[in-house]
């Protein structure tokens, strides 16, 4: 998408459904997301919003369109510095968007600001169907481009770790550090984005302490920063002695941790992590692949394959 004022292009990663009617196409942006702001600024103005959606290119491409760019840094801009050149873009013949010019697929639209259809359930990075069925924008579809048996690299969303949770934490965990730092915030030694909180719900900030209320501050910072506040839910602070990375440490420090006047008097903490009482039979199903489908693929690809 591009913001109507600025000509700013964000490249960004969301859920696309194909439908019956081919065309038509229906994206779901999150709200505060990128695309949601860009799309609003149309809609806000009575206009439709142009879009362009690419399936199939670069895994580069790919891993940056999913992760916390800074707002009106352009994601182009951050791959090619990645690959030491420019990545190669067409002008698309309807909304004059730039599209990877070796992408599989590619089509372009308009939304406008009353089009909506049922979109979803869609097995999610949180290793859930999570979402469920909801009225979203509808791209009502202009142009389409494919090549001759396009071959689109797939990065299955599932339990963690799943295809993309690699990747995704690496960054967040540089980005939370640098945003911790640009805050004022001294002495972080390491951060780290566990995959198994899908590398977004889970963070972990290794500090040297330098002053009371250091560590507190530390972990609100990156709690609430841009690349560490979506869908976050637990941050934890360790000393500089504790690997982030290494979640046998880091669990091993929580317990642990504990002032001298409760050394025989110790708080306790109790975490409810299990399905709500009250939705046990409509919870969202898990995204994972059967164990029979493992067994297929483990079989197929046994030559490659790390045994």
């Amino acid at each position: 998408m591009k913001d109507p004022d600025s000509g700013w292009i964000n490249y960004g990663a969301y859920r696309v459904q194909a439908y019956p009617d081919g065309r038509i196409a229906s994206v779901m942006c999150s709200k505060g997301k990128h695309g949601d702001i860009l799309m609003r600024r149309y809609h806000e103005r009575g206009q439709r919003c142009p879009i362009a959606v690419v399936a199939g290119m670069h895994p580069l491409l790919f891993s940056l369109a999913g992760i916390e760019v800074p707002y009106e840094k352009n994601e182009y801009d951050m791959a090619g510095g990645l690959l030491g050149k420019p990545v190669e873009v067409i002008l698309g013949p309807k909304t004059g968007l730039p599209i990877p010019a070796n992408a599989e697929i590619a089509f372009e639209g308009t939304i406008d600001p009353n089009d909506r259809i049922a979109e979803g359930p869609f097995g999610e990075w949180t290793g859930y169907y999570a979402g469920g069925l909801k009225q979203e924008p509808v791209i009502r579809i202009d142009t389409f481009m494919h090549r001759q048996d396009p071959i689109l690299l797939g990065a299955i969303p599932a339990v963690p770790p799943n295809d993309d949770t690699y990747y995704r934490g690496t960054y967040r965990a540089a980005n939370v550090w640098r945003q911790i730092e640009a805050a004022g915030v001294p002495g972080v030694k390491g951060v780290w984005s566990h995959e198994a909180g899908g590398s977004r719900m889970w963070l972990t900030v290794s500090i040297t302490q330098m002053y009371p209320g250091h560590a507190k501050q530390a972990g609100l910072i990156a709690s609430q920063c841009h690349a560490g506040a979506y869908a976050n839910k637990y941050v934890v602070v360790v000393d500089d002695d504790i690997d982030p990375a290494n979640m046998n440490d880091v669990i091993w420090a929580m317990p642990t941790s504990y002032p001298a006047d409760e050394r025989i008097f110790n708080s306790r903490m109790v975490i409810d992590a299990c399905r709500p009482w009250l939705r046990r039979k409509d919870f969202p199903k898990v995204a994972r692949s059967s164990k029979e489908l493992d067994a297929r693929i483990k079989a197929k690809w046994s030559h490659v394959l790390p045994r």
